[in-house]
This record gives structure tokens, C-alpha cells and sequence, in this order.
């Protein structure tokens, strides 16, 4: 891959920089967006179908290129080919302002609907739309984190949600079944039943003892650490409705 040296700036649309500093200097090369996570997840295997421009530059912005022997310097080798694809693997792509606001609303709008899925109004048991979840988000003064996916920013959401806004809000419940041999249900009624907000069901018949229930999420664990405890593989603790609202009931 030859190295072409422009003779002006470079006006480059819909362009990620990707940079890596190494030996002491700065290493920038141009790529379309959405390639350089589509090379690095191994959906995208070919440089030209990443690169906008096939050269290393120290400021692509200015057109700027890195010499051969800067390249060789820091990376031990002048070859293009090699020192994009180190710069791909370990360089960290450039945010601009309106890209990063743009990603950080979007990253908003998703954890609110998350939480509109996975909550409720207490008293009518109905979900929020997910817009009065982003004022209550607002109002909480919640700060979304760019560096986390936003299923891992639900539980904390939710919890500031509770504690700083006037919106009165709780984790749908979950239908779960119970499902384990009757003498182990006989001994263990007690201990599940006070797991749950409330008892749907409870049949015996034959060698097994079922039970439909409702209980908070954060039960869902004690249930199935009691059930593999107890009851020696022979239990099965299954999800009938993850989120159950007035409308699903």
C-alpha cells in the first residue's frame, strides 16, 4: 500500500478517526463509520471496505501523514497494511460533539424505554410511557454513561428514579411456576410462598406439587437457590411473564 502525501487539507463526511499514540508521537487514520466495531467484531475482514483514505497520518483533519520512518520507529515496521491494523485494534475512535450528544440521547432514550418495559405505577399496576420515564430521568438528575450498554444502567436508573423524583414507580413483577415433587412442596410451601407478592395457584396432583406466583425480580435468585438447595435437581422454578402489568394480566 503506498503512501500518497496530500497537498492540502482533507474534507472527509461521515468519518471516524480512529488514534493511537505510540512512541511518543500521534498516529490517526480515517475510516468509514460503523466499520472500525464491524472490523473489530470480525463481521468486516477487508481494510479498503474500513479505510476512507489508505494512509497513517500524525492529523488527518490537516492531511497530515506519518513518515515511514516514524512508523517504523514506533511500530517496527513501515508497512501500512501492518500498522493500520494495529491502530484498528488497540487506537481509540474519535468522538466529535454533535456525534457524541447524538449518541448520549440515543443511549437515554434507550435505558428510559428499558425502564418503562421493566416498571410500573404501583397503584394501577400500569406501565409509563417511556417519555414521562425520561422527565422522572431528568428530574433524578441521572447521568447516563456513555462507556456502559444500557441493560447494565437499568437497576441504578431505576434506583435514582426512585429516590430523587415524584414519580412513584416499582419493578413489575414476574408469573414464575414452581414446579417440584410433592413431598418436597409439603416442606417447603412456606418458605416460597413468603417469596411472593401473591399466590396465583397452588395445585397437587399425583407426585407433584405446582404453584403459580407473583414476586418481585429480586426474588426470582432466592426461589432458584432454594429449589437447587432443596430439592436435588428435582425442581424447576419457570418464567411465565417477565414484566406483568394491568394490561397483561
Amino acid at each position: 500500500m503506498p503512501i500518497q502525501q496530500p497537498s492540502n487539507q482533507i474534507k472527509l463526511t461521515n468519518v471516524s478517526i480512529v488514534r493511537l499514540k505510540k512512541g511518543g508521537k500521534r498516529f490517526e487514520i480515517a475510516c468509514y463509520k460503523n466499520k472500525v466495531q464491524e472490523w473489530r467484531n470480525g463481521v468486516e475482514t477487508n481494510l479498503d471496505d474500513v479505510l476512507q483514505i489508505s494512509n497513517v497520518f500524525t492529523n488527518v483533519s490537516k492531511g497530515e501523514v506519518a513518515k515511514s520512518n516514524d512508523l517504523q520507529k514506533a511500530f517496527g515496521t513501515s508497512s501500512v497494511d501492518d500498522v493500520v491494523k494495529e491502530i484498528l485494534k488497540k487506537g481509540e475512535v474519535q468522538v466529535g460533539e454533535k456525534e457524541r450528544e447524538h449518541d448520549l440521547t440515543a443511549l437515554r432514550k434507550e435505558i428510559a424505554t428499558l425502564v418503562a418495559e421493566k416498571c410500573v405505577e404501583p397503584a394501577t399496576q400500569r406501565p409509563y410511557p417511556v417519555g414521562m420515564i425520561e422527565k422522572a430521568m431528568t428530574e433524578a438528575g441521572v447521568s447516563v454513561k456513555v462507556g456502559k450498554n444500557a441493560k447494565s444502567q437499568v437497576a441504578e436508573t431505576l434506583r435514582l428514579i426512585q429516590a430523587g423524583s415524584t414519580l412513584p414507580i416499582q419493578r413489575a413483577r414476574m408469573r414464575v411456576r414452581v414446579i417440584i415433587p410433592s413431598t418436597d412442596g409439603e416442606r417447603l410451601e412456606p418458605q416460597i410462598e413468603s417469596s411472593a407478592e401473591r399466590v396465583e395457584r397452588a395445585e397437587k396432583r399425583d407426585d407433584i406439587w405446582e404453584i403459580v406466583l407473583l414476586i418481585d425480580p429480586t426474588q426470582f435468585k432466592v426461589v432458584n437457590d432454594l429449589l437447587l438447595k432443596e430439592c436435588k435437581g428435582k425442581g424447576r422454578l419457570e418464567t411465565l411473564t417477565l414484566a406483568v402489568t394491568a394490561d397483561s394480566n
